[in-house]
């Protein structure tokens, strides 16, 4: 046990130690302040040595890429041979999928890469399993489908919980906290909003938990001891989620309202990979959770291309179409003219930061 680890022990023994409630906040806040600080030291000495393992070579390719991710023997190579065109091997017994498995779902225009990673065991978050590959393919995924059966329900806490460890945040939003660390002068803290979850004292002792003692903070949202930890460290991945229950013909209309209470903050789906149970419901879902939109495409003088739109995300902008069209053309770009809803009159010229909606239309000078 290393130095950060033994540290980081007696101060995860003083917090279990101190009581939470208001009085104590700002105590608490500093504890795991310091516990979040050491835990990233010891992750960079780990990865100097070599320790910390890179990710599985995986090229991203497609509109969009989307891990599975679950313990072993649920399921997962039986779906994702259902709805793509991979061939992952399936079998009744662990660790069938010893590398990341690749497939392609093709829906509505677009291409949704499908990962199909190795099953997921508890201590991922510190490398066991291959766990640091596993959190890194995942860390740079557009969509987290997390799946188990209906005979393993306990294990959707234990994956949420390892990949919090592993620095990625689920259907959260990157906190809006601005900070500019100053070289006197003490801590300034300005809000934009009023605080509930956090108050001044508590983000000062955060702060300081990070060795931050002198700055300007502005925090434009509410935001936990825990958000704030994340928006100092700058290194969390903000990832959307879906949970897929698998083997849903074992459980009665009851059992499944059970699990909808307990997760009733989550998008949950009962499925059968091996029957086929709501596999169009789960291509549905998952198209609208990377809040895709098509833009159609009008070369000069012509009509619109209304046969082959493109697959964007949600708040693209002209810029980036630039990008998906081709890697020159937004150095080549002059202006654009829309035609659609974004405009204030077909036609209207725009340059590369004008944001796009579903059913425009784009024609690029060049």
């Amino acid at each position: 046990m290393g130095a950060e680890d033994n540290k980081i022990q007696k101060l995860r023994e003083e917090l279990d130690k101190t009581p939470s409630n208001k009085a104590t906040q700002h105590h608490r806040g500093l504890l795991k302040a310091k516990i979040a600080a050491l835990s990233e030291t010891r992750e960079k000495k780990a990865s100097g040595t070599g320790a910390a393992l890179g990710g599985y070579s995986v090229k991203k390719t497609g509109d969009a890429t989307v891990v599975l991710i679950g313990f072993p023997s649920v399921g997962k190579s039986t779906l994702l041979n259902r709805i793509t065109n991979a061939n992952s091997e399936v079998g009744g017994y662990d660790f069938t999928t010893l590398d990341v498995i690749p497939g392609v779902l093709e829906y509505k225009g677009a291409k949704i890469q499908i990962l199909d990673v190795p099953g997921i065991i508890e201590g991922a978050a510190e490398g066991k399993g291959r766990g640091r590959e596993i959190l890194s393919v995942i860390s740079n995924s557009d969509l987290v489908i997390i799946m188990t059966d209906a005979f393993k329900i306990r294990h959707i806490d234990i994956i949420k919980k390892e990949l919090y460890n592993g620095r990625i945040r689920l259907e959260s939003k990157k906190p809006d906290v601005t900070i500019e660390k100053t070289g006197r002068g003490g801590i300034t803290v300005n809000t934009a909003v009023k605080l509930k979850k956090i108050d001044a004292r508590t983000v000062k002792s955060v702060l300081n938990g990070h060795r931050i003692n002198n700055a300007n903070i502005i925090l434009r949202t509410d935001v936990t001891d825990d958000e704030l930890t994340d928006a100092i460290l700058g290194n969390r991945k903000y990832v959307p989620m879906m949970i897929l229950v698998n083997k849903s013909e074992f459980l009665d209309e009851a059992g499944m309202d059970e699990i909808r209470e307990k997760y009733k903050d989550d998008n949950i789906l009962f499925i059968s990979a091996e029957k086929g149970t709501n596999i169009e419901k789960l291509k549905d879902r998952t198209y609208d959770k990377l809040q895709f939109i098509q833009i159609y495409t009008k070369p000069v003088g012509k009509e619109i291309d209304m046969d082959e739109p493109l697959i964007m995300k949600t708040g693209c902008t002209v810029g980036d179409v630039c990008d998906k069209l081709h890697m020159s053309f937004r150095k080549r770009f002059k202006y654009a003219r829309i035609f659609g809803k974004s405009a204030k009159f077909n036609g209207q010229r725009k340059n590369l930061g004008h944001v796009l909606v579903d059913g425009d239309a784009v024609e690029l000078h060049l």
